[in-house]
């Protein structure tokens, strides 16, 4: 998918960071980027495929940026590099990876399992001083129970352990 072909300036924009610091190890500047990118905070993951498959997907849940647009650059270069699942992204591969942008909304505390939809929801599971999230609407996640854990697997709490919920909704930009 080429850089016109991505419907998003989200998209977009991680594809260009991506392809910057691949190419040229440079971190690119974002002072270009639309002023919807460029004058409010969120937390956003940035998900890479690479022909259909997940080639690395890093984010923040609470903006630690100072824009969206420093966000998605971040978190861009960090799922192409630093996701442990996954070897560095080559330039080899770039013409084969898409991107999306999640931006997530305001998590919420949530009593209960019952009041968690995985296909509209993400999840943050907190136990101690681990958590792991779970964004919504994931491929082969379809019930809360996999969702939680999963979520949990990913921030070693153990089944059974006690934990706090949290939902949150995203926007979803490819």
């Amino acid at each position: 998918m080429t850089e016109e072909e991505q419907k998003s300036e989200h998209a977009k924009l991680a594809r260009r960071v991506v392809e910057s610091f691949v190419r040229r190890t440079e971190v690119p500047d974002v002072s270009d980027a639309p002023d919807e990118l460029k004058n409010k905070k969120a937390g956003v993951f940035v998900c890479l495929k690479k022909d259909g498959d997940l080639r690395g997907c890093i984010g923040t849940i609470q903006p630690v940026a100072g824009s969206i647009a420093e966000e998605i650059r971040n978190n861009a270069i960090s799922s192409a590099t630093q996701d442990p699942r996954f070897m560095p992204v080559t330039v080899d591969e770039l013409d084969r990876i898409s991107y999306s942008v999640d931006v997530l909304g305001d998590a919420e505390d949530v009593p209960d399992i019952t009041h968690l939809d995985p296909k509209v929801y993400g999840v943050i599971v907190r136990s101690g001083g681990r958590s792991g999230l779970l964004l919504p609407d994931l491929e082969g996640v379809d019930t809360p129970e996999d969702q939680v854990r999963i979520a949990s697997m990913k921030a070693g709490i153990r089944p059974g352990e006690p934990v706090k919920l949290q939902r949150f909704k995203v926007t979803r930009h490819d």
